[in-house]
């Protein structure tokens, strides 16, 4: 059986990808230390993989030991809403030093394995990855870096297989948040399940060797 980590696994869409993957993969479920990481190592039998993709040192740490990977699953993220004349530079650090430079560092230290593995990535990106939202300015921002970043690997690395996810809203804990900054009334229906766009995600993953998916767009119907 292959083996997949996917970071941010305790979060709502992270959780729901492992779901997804789990009857086709091994897992390793990338995170920081917490009770609903546990929770979902325990319910899956899977072990944690503790990873903090805000700081450098910890990547190569948690990295060095790991020589055998065939998918890497990046889905941690982080979100601060707020147009541009409203953020301030240490939100756009924060952002690009977890939503990019955190991926690419994990990237960089995990490439020998994927390399040996002829191996895939998957990027979980955003609508906001090809089209700037309003009020999500470092993070659309993030997003069009993390694109630009899996574009170049996937020319520069033809024996991987590179996949970016851009589902429009989901249903979890940061849309809520952005919801309240829009100051709009949250209603669940209006955005996609985290399950659906975890299937989406497993259908790529699951993709027969011989097919390269280069990009998936998928929106709330």
């Amino acid at each position: 059986m292959q083996t997949a980590m996917i970071t941010g696994a305790a979060g709502g869409l992270g959780s729901a990808i492992a779901d997804a993957l789990a009857p086709t993969h091994t897992l390793l479920l990338a995170g920081r230390p917490s009770d609903r990481l546990d929770a979902l190592a325990a319910r899956l039998g899977a072990p944690t993989w503790p990873l903090d993709l805000g700081d450098a040192d910890s990547i190569d740490a948690a990295s060095e030991v790991l020589t055998d990977l065939d998918v890497l699953v990046h889905n941690a993220g982080v979100s601060y809403p707020g147009r541009v004349g409203e953020s301030n530079v240490d939100e756009w650090r924060a952002t690009f030093g977890v939503n990019v430079i955190g991926a690419v560092a994990l990237t960089l230290a995990l490439l020998p394995a994927l390399r040996s593995a002829r191996g895939q990535v998957i990027f979980i990106n955003s609508g906001a990855g090809m089209n700037a939202s309003p009020g999500l300015a470092s993070y659309s921002a993030s997003k069009f870096a993390l694109r630009s970043f899996a574009d170049s690997l996937r020319a520069d690395e033809p024996t991987l297989r590179v996949t970016s996810v851009h589902p429009g809203r989901i249903d979890t804990e940061m849309q809520r948040d952005l919801i309240a900054y829009e100051e709009r009334e949250y209603v669940p229906e209006q955005f996609l399940s985290a399950q659906t766009v975890a299937a989406v995600v497993a259908q790529a993953v699951n993709t027969p060797p011989d097919a390269h998916v280069h990009e998936i767009v998928v929106r709330p119907r």
